[in-house]
């Protein structure tokens, strides 16, 4: 199974109810930064197939030698850093956080993640962000929180269109991938350029801004693995992800380009009830003709719609080739 090349600018451009409480419960995991967490919430993939590996290519290498010597080819690469960035998306209790894992080759992740953020500069095109209009200057941890400086012309209230669930959950996102990043649950403050603190969007992130509980904030099911767009020519499609299902029970199911149904099987995550567990499975695709398919993972509905919102959905799109 082969990840689509990324394009370096990208890597180098930048780890739930409906509503969310501002404190972050005692029996929460401690988030943890870099390629390997333990965190459920901030959990990268246990796989060496980590999204690091395609986005640290180089887009334009032809794999023949330069005719002529630059300054590029005599100092040593610049290693990526894979960090989690909680983009916003659609579920059933409205709005929630997916996660996903980006290469960053710059020298300030925290900054970068949150540029990431904001932007909405995801691979999976069902993701995106509720921090239109936001700009962030720096990050920087100090006395005991993370420090987001908006700059001058940075939006501080959000726009007519937001809700305050929506405001809330604005906020979250940045507040997740930070921490997720920092690997600390120190409190997200935010302040203006001339470094006054700020209620972020309504949100009390002057005083500092504590990470919600992950069953209110989170998307009860989210994939790590596949990447969107991954191409699959081993027969064999490698799956992950994070979740709180009923009885631990995941299932997945694989839609091909006319939407049919053509593969479906489950399995079984860590844990549930409390908060979202890893989960892991291969399924073998070696079955079905080359094209383009869809990975349907969910969380289990005993109920069969009939009772509560329905089942948490994430969704990734690859090729058998």
């Amino acid at each position: 199974m082969t990840p689509l090349t990324r394009a370096a600018g990208l890597a180098t451009a930048a780890l739930l109810a409906t509503s969310l409480l501002a404190g972050c419960g005692d029996d929460d995991p401690e988030p943890t930064s870099g390629d390997r967490a333990d965190d459920p919430a901030a959990i990268p993939s246990a796989s060496d197939d980590a999204p690091s590996e395609s986005a640290t290519s180089d887009a334009g290498e032809t794999g023949e030698p330069s005719s002529e010597p630059t300054e590029a080819t005599s100092e040593p690469a610049e290693e990526a850093e894979t960090v989690p960035v909680y983009f916003t998306g659609d579920s059933p209790t409205g709005q929630r956080l997916y996660r996903e894992f980006h290469p960053l080759t710059g020298d300030d992740a925290m900054t970068e993640a949150a540029a990431l953020l904001v932007a909405g500069d995801a691979f999976d095109p069902d993701y995106g962000t509720l921090l239109d209009g936001v700009d962030v200057a720096r990050v920087e941890q100090a006395d005991g929180a993370i420090v987001v400086t908006l700059g001058e012309e940075s939006l501080t209230q959000a726009g007519k269109g937001l809700s305050p669930d929506d405001a809330a959950t604005a906020v979250q996102s940045l507040v997740y991938t930070l921490q997720g990043v920092a690997g600390t649950r120190e409190p997200v403050r935010v302040q203006l350029a001339n470094g006054d603190p700020v209620d972020l969007f309504g949100q009390p992130t002057g005083d500092g801004m504590k990470a919600g509980q992950q069953l209110e904030v989170l998307s009860l099911v989210n994939l790590d693995l596949p990447e969107e767009g991954t191409v699959v020519d081993d027969g064999t499609l490698e799956i992950q992800g994070v979740a709180s299902s009923f009885e631990a029970t995941v299932p997945f199911f694989v839609t091909d380009a006319d939407g049919k149904e053509v593969l479906r099987d489950f399995t079984t995550a860590d844990g549930w009830i409390d908060r979202l567990y890893p989960w892991e499975a291969e399924l073998d695709v070696s079955s079905l003709p080359p094209g383009d398919y869809v990975l349907h993972a969910q969380t289990d509905d005993p109920t069969g719609g009939t009772e509560g919102p329905g089942p948490y959905e994430d969704t990734r799109a690859f090729t058998i080739g």
